[in-house]
């Protein structure tokens, strides 16, 4: 059971109930995250918006979704493990091999797991990478501005991760593990 309240999204406040029927509108659910950090309107309406942008940079849903995968792995997150295992199926379109592979850093595709490697490096080394991580991004092939979205993503997930893992939050999709529990 969660260890913070979720609230229904008519029990949510005014304003996180305006955000909460967006969500409704484009996923056709809200997801308990969504209405567990809607406890903050303040808060919903900065991880929404951020959310949103990313979604409009240069990198492919495909690759958020795995690099939200290879964190919530590296975090031990069973919900966003869950919600994005899903979201990459579902949403992305990711085969199921690479969903896995996904969780440690690892694609058949050679660009998509230096992202991946590179993004595991900013979370356990806490963005104090070399110049040759970033050397290696650039070499296959990302630009600056995909590299800071890189960040930024990971920086999103720490944040879901950390929210999820501190809440305990109530698990809504098909649930799936982290490697860490087991």
């Amino acid at each position: 059971m969660s260890r913070i309240v979720i609230p229904t999204v008519e029990q949510s406040s005014s304003a996180s109930k305006t955000l909460l029927d967006e969500v409704q509108k484009q996923l056709g659910v809200v997801p308990n995250m969504m209405k567990m950090i809607g406890t903050s309107s303040a808060a919903l309406e900065g991880y929404l918006f951020l959310n949103t942008a990313l979604g409009k940079g240069v990198l492919p849903i495909g690759l958020r979704e795995r690099i939200a995968l290879t964190i919530a792995e590296y975090n031990a997150c069973e919900y966003c493990l869950s919600a994005h295992s899903y979201l990459a199926e579902n949403m992305a379109k990711v085969e199921t091999s690479e969903i896995s592979a996904a969780r440690d850093g690892h694609s058949k595709d050679q660009k998509i797991e230096v992202a991946l490697q590179f993004a595991r490096l900013v979370a356990s080394q806490q963005g104090k990478i070399s110049d040759q991580d970033l050397n290696k991004l650039r070499d296959a092939g990302y630009s600056e501005e995909g590299i800071v979205e890189i960040v930024l993503n990971v920086a999103l997930n720490v944040l879901t991760n950390y929210i999820n893992n501190v809440a305990q939050t109530d698990v809504d999709f098909p649930n799936v593990e982290s490697k860490k529990a087991a």
